[in-house]
């Protein structure tokens, strides 16, 4: 696999797991393995995509009539944008089109944005799994003005395309209203969830990313799980298993993913949404943290050593070593040669020091008796990012199992919903 998980700094000490008690909670995975090989079996989206290329050729042709805009908007939130957020950052910045993910309802961003862009030279992707999403509608609604005054009668078709369940959608009946193409968004399939359906993977094509090495990426995890019944081999149960044990037997009750990668940020955010509305039910679940080294040693680190201990530290570790420009003493003779205060940088890189920094934070977690796992990735490229995706979603829906919650749906965000509109209903009447 593109990734290697090592959990050996979890055990042991005052602070640490006893094995023998992590053996029997990780044998209570067996049953959650052979719901995921059942699923798969029956053809859930979630475990069918990763084995999946059948529907690329179509999803290509689109993202190539795409990459002939300057700007592409993404108009979408939640797993509808975090998804492809994270795996967009792949993506060379350089490059053209240009994607803006806006996934927020925040009026000043939003119109400093769309302001700046020419709408005879931006493509629009509208993506929301209900069709009724009330920022991503408010989003698109604000858009249309500025598109229907630089289009033709029948411009909308080729510059706007909806992704929204099956059905009589808002989205959709909108949608089609002005001429837009519509795509399906699989309706068993659970927006946090489909980071590897066109939903993730279109805006990846369009960037020029390579989605069948994102999806072979998710196979290879996603194989390893369906072809044993032991789940000490299944990397997903393992980690579910040590989120779900240190909460039981630590108190442990956040978890901290700190890649050292900026690339990786968009990654860590999608990682919260999918553990925390996966989880957080009933009672059960840990509150998700994302972070980024080295960045975090400098605003963090502090509480994490010597704060409560109540955290479980997940670091996705690259191979950083030479990685940039060699530091040249020349530039500092005074103070790179010999003795001097910076000698310990001469000849080094950049890379070198994030090299060092994330061997050097791991180590000092660990001596401080705080739970250390590390996922060790040589290099992150769309096979390695696909396999950390599945190994989240899998270890997310074990963990669920453990926890004793349904890890799909989000009953209790509802009512959050049904209040805005009711505000929003007394606004127009001026109550």
């Amino acid at each position: 696999m593109s990734y290697a998980q090592d959990i050996s700094a979890c055990f042991g000490g005052d602070t640490g797991l006893d094995e023998a008690t992590f053996a029997r909670r990780l044998a209570r995975c067996v049953p959650a393995l052979e719901h995921v090989r059942a699923r798969h079996k029956a053809g859930d989206p979630l475990y069918a995509l990763p084995g999946t290329s059948d529907d690329l050729d179509a999803l290509e042709a689109v993202a190539e009539r795409y990459r002939g805009f300057e700007d592409i908007l993404i108009l979408a939130t939640g797993g509808s944008s975090l998804g492809g957020q994270a795996i967009c950052a792949l993506a060379d910045s350089a490059g053209s089109p240009r994607l803006h993910f806006l996934d927020n309802i925040d009026p000043e961003h939003f119109d400093a944005v769309i302001g700046r862009l020419d709408f005879q030279r931006t493509g629009v992707l509208v993506i929301s799994k209900s069709g009724g999403t009330p920022e991503t509608l408010v989003q698109f609604l604000a858009v249309l003005p500025r598109l229907i005054d630089v289009s033709a009668d029948d411009r909308l078709g080729s510059q706007v395309l909806a992704i929204t369940g099956p059905g009589d959608t808002p989205l959709r009946r909108l949608a089609l209203r002005y001429g837009c193409k519509v795509h399906d968004h699989d309706p068993d399939l659970g927006g946090r969830f489909a980071a590897l359906s066109l939903v993730g993977l279109l805006p990846a094509l369009i960037a020029g990313l390579d989605a069948r090495a994102l999806r072979a990426g998710a196979s290879d995890v996603l194989d390893s799980a369906l072809a044993t019944d032991d789940p000490s081999l299944v990397p997903p149960a393992v980690g579910a298993t040590l989120n779900v044990c240190l909460a039981r037997e630590r108190q442990v009750s956040q978890t901290v993913l700190l890649p050292y990668s900026d690339r990786l940020k968009p990654f860590a955010l999608w990682f919260r949404q999918l553990w925390a509305e996966s989880l957080g039910k009933d009672g059960q679940g840990t509150t998700p943290l994302p972070a980024v080294g080295a960045v975090d040693q400098h605003s963090q680190l502090q509480l994490w050593l010597d704060g409560p201990s109540d955290k479980l530290f997940t670091l996705i570790l690259a191979d950083r070593k030479g990685q940039g420009a060699a530091l040249s003493p020349a530039l500092a003779p005074d103070l790179m040669d010999g003795d001097g205060a910076l000698s310990w940088l001469a000849g080094r890189s950049m890379g070198d020091l994030m090299e060092a920094e994330q061997r050097a934070t791991a180590e000092t977690l660990a001596k401080a008796g705080r739970p250390v796992r590390i996922l060790g990735i040589g290099r992150l490229d769309e096979k390695a990012l696909g396999a950390l995706m599945m190994h989240y979603m899998l270890e997310t829906v074990i963990a669920g199992h453990l926890f004793g919650v349904d890890p799909f749906g989000q009953p209790a965000v509802e009512e959050g919903k049904i209040l805005a509109r009711r505000y929003l209903s007394e606004m127009s009447r001026g109550t």
